[in-house]
């Protein structure tokens, strides 16, 4: 398993008090979040969305191990978090509505993760692609392509975000993966409902306010989904 993956599947977000968001004021927050994890993207795309902009946080360095330093562990060994209502509405009280952002966020979990990430993408952090079989890079490329067709036909369908007209849940848990994608070379052109999808959710506040910042600062180290498609 490569570096970079074991860092990911361990990469969490901490919060210093476990109780419903309702109840905690910004000021009463602490978060520990890593620059670039898609996991603690989505944390803090939340917080924004749910309106405690203002709270505290350390960035920790996975380069460093810090994420499993005792300061982390003792505060959450489990590395969990909870979210309650507030602010945004990320999960609808309409059932059919709720149903179908809670299909969307494990299907972004599950399938676009695997597909993207963990089969695709993390490959390149362990092999150079000329040491790669070109049969087996093919078929990967090609299933990841059917994968973002299949959102791109999603948001078709519901127009502005992936559950509809307001951004949800659902939208926390994809659109960092999109992200990430596109910091890695992807080319939306061909996918136009992501594509405006994209440029829509990356004109929300919540999505400005928790962009990485060594994103800003630097160019990435390798752009392996560049020209795939």
């Amino acid at each position: 398993m490569s570096p970079y993956l074991r860092k990911s599947m361990r990469t969490a977000v901490f919060f210093r008090q476990f109780c419903t968001l309702t109840t905690m004021a910004a000021e009463d927050m602490f978060l520990y979040w890593g620059s670039g994890s898609v996991p603690c993207w989505k944390a803090m795309l939340a917080l924004e969305e749910k309106g405690f902009s203002g709270y505290k946080n350390k960035m920790i360095s996975f380069d460093k191990k810090e994420e499993k330093s005792p300061e982390i562990l003792k505060l959450n060994p489990r590395r969990q978090s909870t979210f309650k209502e507030k602010g945004t509405q990320l999960i609808p009280t309409d059932p059919n509505e709720r149903a179908l952002v809670l299909q969307r966020m494990h299907e972004a979990a599950a399938n676009l993760m695997q597909k993207m990430l963990l089969d695709f993408l993390y490959e390149f952090f362990d092999t150079k692609e000329e040491d790669m079989d070109p049969n087996i890079l093919a078929k990967k490329t090609e299933t990841l392509k059917e994968e973002l067709d299949r959102w791109d036909g999603y948001l078709g369908q519901t127009g502005a975000f992936l559950a509809g007209p307001n951004f949800t849940m659902a939208d926390i848990y994809f659109f960092p993966f999109i992200g990430f994608g596109v910091r890695l070379g992807l080319s939306l052109d061909k996918f136009p409902n992501l594509k405006a999808y994209y440029e829509r959710a990356c004109a929300r506040p919540s999505v400005k306010a928790t962009w990485p910042p060594h994103w800003k600062e630097n160019k990435p180290s390798m752009t392996p989904l560049a020209g795939r498609f």
